[in-house]
């Protein structure tokens, strides 16, 4: 990127679209994992309204943040990493 004046060549902007992809559909499947474990009692089970109450709540405010804290993560990963030295290899490190 530093060698064509700050634009992306092809090969890494498909990267960053299939890196964004990534992100979008691993945060969103923790996210609906998450919210299963905590719901999922108050779904099948007759509980209490209170603890069905608590159950739904706290699902719906910890599998939102658990999406976003997933996605910036996976982001900032690669960020950080960079890209292969050459289109289609990985450094010998990874």
């Amino acid at each position: 990127m530093a060698d064509s004046g700050g634009r992306r060549n092809k090969a890494e902007r498909d990267a960053l679209t299939v890196e964004v992809g990534y992100a979008l559909c691993s945060a969103a499947f923790a996210a609906l994992i998450l919210y299963g474990a905590i719901a999922g009692p108050a779904l099948l089970f007759e509980l209490p309204h209170l603890a069905e109450s608590l159950l739904r709540h706290a699902a719906l405010v910890l599998a939102p943040v658990l999406f976003a804290v997933r996605l910036v993560s996976v982001l900032l990963r690669y960020r950080q990493a960079g890209q292969p030295s050459q289109p289609g290899r990985t450094r010998p490190d990874s």
